[in-house]
């Protein structure tokens, strides 16, 4: 038998088996174009580690918008979820909500964050607002999609595959709250303002199995967040015409 062929036969079927709606080629010129982005924005750290592209920006959102998006998580928040078919007893038991991106504050903050990336807005989830009380945590897990699952059926067509994410830290924590990575080897503590944010693909534009992160539980006080994630298709014209079309 002829080993090249075989090997381009293999290659050949990898191919055939290519989801687009997560597709390496567009995950990686998001990348490309994200890190080229943060890389020359001087208030914008990379942090120093093996296996994933991590950053930060500190006093990234100002007292005000912090304080505003707090009050909104606490009128909307509603005891968080899971994706169906991923659903683990004591898994995540935070509050969550998802913002309303026609807001005109809620759009604004939106659009600085997307203006950091580099990336289109559009190409973004609203923001989801998030509240951990004292012992409430989401254990290590991913953002990106795994195409396994079931939800993913429904995911593929409302924007496809998460390529980066944005975490602000609305308030300080006194004790815990921190963003583990722990295949990382590293916690990022909660400070008021400070946007965290990380590529949950690799360089070549394949999941990163290395992202894997949880929010682990405050000791002492209420840790708030709002998290957004980018596609790598139009969500917003995308989520809202499969909407429209129920």
């Amino acid at each position: 038998m002829n080993v090249q062929s075989t090997a381009g036969a293999a290659q050949a079927r990898r191919k055939k088996k290519l989801d687009p709606a997560a597709n390496p080629a567009k995950l990686k010129k998001i990348g490309q174009v994200a890190t080229r982005k943060l890389n020359a924005n001087p208030y914008v750290q990379h942090v120093d580690v093996e296996g994933a592209q991590v950053y930060v920006y500190q006093n990234f959102l100002p007292d005000a918008d912090c304080d505003l998006l707090i009050a909104r998580i606490d009128a909307e928040a509603v005891p968080s979820t899971l994706y169906e078919g991923t659903k683990q007893e004591n898994f995540r038991t935070s509050y969550s909500c998802h913002l309303n991106g026609r807001d005109a504050d809620v759009s604004r903050i939106e659009n600085r964050i997307a203006e950091v990336l580099g990336l289109s807005n559009d190409f973004s989830e609203t923001m989801q607002g998030q509240r951990y009380h004292i012992g409430q945590e989401f254990k290590p897990h991913h953002d990106f999609f795994h195409v396994g699952e079931g939800y993913w059926q429904q995911e593929r067509h409302q924007g496809g595959q998460r390529s980066w994410t944005a975490m602000i830290f609305l308030n300080d924590v006194p004790d815990g709250g921190e963003t583990e990575f722990p295949q990382l080897g590293i916690g990022v503590t909660p400070r008021k303002g400070m946007m965290l944010m990380w590529n949950n693909m690799r360089p070549d534009g394949t999941p990163n199995m290395k992202t894997l992160h949880a929010g682990t539980p405050p000791r002492l006080g209420t840790k708030y967040i709002i998290t957004k994630w980018f596609r790598q298709n139009n969500w917003l014209k995308l989520a809202y015409a499969n909407a429209e079309g129920q």
